[in-house]
């Protein structure tokens, strides 16, 4: 090499920060679990997710109650990091088929490579990426007489909820995104900027059941008015400033508060109730008789309205069973995995 000429030294790989880095893009360990397993086993040993990954919640449960069967049809309609579709994958074979479904574009090329990675027949798997609102038409083209099984997990998944660039949580400061596709429709950024106090109120107390809905609502849209939030951390600032000046409860208050308006905004951006309303008119289409049906909802406006499907179900006849009672994570799998602790499984059978 010429004397003169300069040289460029190759770029460092960013050093991990410490045992408990918290940037997201940091965490380079916990992306590559192949690599590091000791390291992830850490994080989950110490009750935390890793990032960018999922950890499934009431799997054995799901699991006995669904039943699957080799030569059975099973359906994930929200399959996510792939944890609970990997178990009915391997549960419904030899021969049996597994149609996962999500929403999310850029998670879902990611969960696809991870179960093919597997080694199951390439045609014992279909993924398409599609809201499950419509989800009966996918099932009857492959499987006229609909599915054996069907699972929809309703809640956000811990990589949608940890990457800062999807805006999805207030912890990290973010774009004020919150879409499950960041490719339709559009950011909550840009919702605020289209409701008035009244409509604001209405989502507060319809998705979040938020106590302070009408007072909230018209700080929000006027500090928006002002100053139109771009990041997570300017709503997240907003919120947190009123409760604490009206001195409002504990500081785990303010973070439900907090939680509350955020889960609001994140349901009506992606019409997540809509949505659900569809997939539940359909769902008795979709399964064969005796077909099962499990669904994972997160909060009550979800968890209602699963409710009410079932026990209408039920008194059409278009049902032989429902769940009696809500089955919750045990004690042991919160303390496991604290995401898990909000979470509520129905199921029904079909007659």
């Amino acid at each position: 090499m010429n004397d003169d000429t300069p040289y460029n030294k190759p770029p460092r790989r960013e050093r991990y920060q410490g045992k408990n880095p918290q940037e997201f893009h940091q965490k380079y360990k916990e992306h590559q679990p192949e690599k590091y397993a000791e390291d992830v086993a850490r994080v989950i040993a110490s009750g935390r997710t890793p990032a960018g990954t999922h950890r499934p919640i009431l799997v054995q449960e799901i699991l006995s109650i669904l039943a699957p069967q080799p030569g059975e049809i099973a359906v994930d309609c929200t399959i996510g990091y792939g944890g609970h579709a990997k178990e009915l994958l391997a549960a419904v074979q030899p021969h049996g088929r597994l149609l996962g479904v999500d929403v999310d574009p850029l998670e879902l090329p990611k969960t696809e490579a991870r179960l093919r990675e597997l080694g199951f027949p390439a045609e014992s798997l279909l993924i398409a990426r599609m809201n499950y609102a419509g989800i009966s038409k996918l099932i009857l083209s492959e499987s006229p007489d609909g599915a054996d099984v069907i699972l929809a997990d309703l809640g956000l998944s811990s990589m949608q909820l940890d990457d800062p660039a999807r805006g999805f949580s207030y912890k990290t400061d973010g774009p004020l995104d919150m879409r499950l596709n960041p490719k339709h429709g559009q950011p909550v950024s840009v919702l605020l900027s289209q409701l008035d106090p009244p409509g604001l109120t209405k989502l507060l107390e319809r998705n979040a059941d938020e106590p302070h809905a009408v007072k909230l609502a018209s700080v929000i849209l006027e500090a928006h008015a002002e100053y139109p939030f771009e990041t997570t951390t300017d709503l997240a600032n907003v919120v947190i400033d009123f409760i604490k000046k009206r001195r409002m409860g504990s500081e785990d208050e303010f973070k439900q508060t907090v939680r509350r308006v955020f889960q609001a905004l994140r349901i009506a951006v992606n019409d997540e109730f809509g949505a659900l309303d569809s997939f539940l008119r359909q769902l008795p289409s979709c399964l064969k008789s005796g077909g099962r049906v499990a669904i994972l909802t997160f909060h009550s406006g979800e968890d209602r309205r699963v409710k009410h499907a079932f026990k209408d179900g039920l008194r059409d006849g278009l049902y032989s069973a429902i769940a009696e009672d809500v089955i919750r994570p045990s004690a042991e799998e919160q303390r496991a995995n604290p995401r898990s602790s909000s979470a509520k499984l129905r199921f029904a059978i079909r007659s």
